[in-house]
């Protein structure tokens, strides 16, 4: 059987870090500021942002959360983020997905100014991952997942890794991520998607396969070298007559086959979601530190 790789207990020691930085910076005079904004009232988004700023709170952030209507102008979106932009006090900013679909999400994003821009969005911070600048800020996902794999020992100098989807929150920036020329990557990457043929082969090859594509248990037994590392990035939810409400929520990976056959596997829930709280946080805190050299 994989052993589970323990996310919640990885971002534990990530917040411990982060804390004692912001007692850092505090006891400078400096308190590291978090704004959340949500636009509508979708509830995954409420429970989301109450999380992470419970976390921030209790960590010794400075952080609010601004509700705007779902009906309301992408013009007056974008003033309040100029608003925060300009606002000294605040180190990072979140716009929380999704946006109502009368906006342009791309263009909102890249409205944040890239060094408050801790949730890693921004075009100028995508281009400094791809380039290896370690100035910029790296999707929160992606980076937990690194930290997850280094954290637990996973070699990845020269290991093959498989990402499975190419979207711009995970599967793009988690294989800029690990194919640089860097400490904790120097990895080969190979990007799959909708369109690439025999998916199954190239995950039979992988030491390290990142499952990020949003399809229900896609990852099957059969699909995953003996001893692997399988990381299951993804959240379905599923009809099911004997669960409450009449459904529940898989990731990507078909779980008990994998774990018969890998070595390594995150559990969904308490793998990867945990790390994204604490990279959010820890970039927070490093936008902060920047802002005071």
């Amino acid at each position: 059987m994989a052993h589970l790789i323990d996310g919640r207990a990885i971002a534990a020691g990530v917040h411990a870090e982060t804390a004692a930085r912001v007692a850092a910076l505090r006891a400078r005079g400096i308190r590291p500021g978090l704004m959340f904004i949500r636009v509508g009232e979708d509830p995954a988004s409420q429970v989301y942002v109450g999380m992470k700023e419970k976390k921030a709170a209790e960590l010794g952030f400075h952080s609010e959360t601004r509700v705007l209507p779902a009906a309301t102008p992408e013009a007056d979106l974008l003033d309040l983020v100029a608003r925060v932009n300009a606002d000294p006090q605040w180190h990072g900013l979140l716009i929380q997905a999704p946006l109502p679909t009368a906006m342009h999400a791309p263009r909102v994003y890249a409205a944040v100014s890239p060094a408050k821009d801790v949730d890693g969005f921004h075009p100028v911070n995508v281009g400094k991952l791809s380039l290896g600048d370690p100035s910029g800020f790296a999707p929160c996902t992606p980076a937990g997942i690194q930290e997850l794999l280094v954290r637990t020992g996973v070699p990845l100098e020269g290991a093959e890794v498989v990402v499975l989807g190419r979207g711009n929150i995970v599967g793009k920036p988690m294989a800029s991520l690990l194919v640089q020329k860097s400490c904790h990557a120097n990895c080969t990457v190979t990007l799959c998607h909708s369109g690439t043929r025999d998916v199954a082969a190239h995950c039979r090859r992988a030491d390290i396969l990142i499952a990020a594509m949003g399809v229900p248990e896609f990852v099957r037994g059969s699909m995953v070298r003996p001893g692997a590392v399988v990381v299951d990035v993804g959240v379905n939810r599923i009809a099911d007559p004997a669960a409450r409400g009449g459904s529940r929520l898989v990731g990507d990976v078909a779980f008990e086959e994998v774990s018969a056959v890998a070595g390594h596997l995150t559990p969904n829930p308490g793998g990867v979601g945990p790390m994204t709280i604490a990279m959010l946080l820890a970039n927070t805190a490093r936008a902060a530190e920047q802002s005071a050299v």
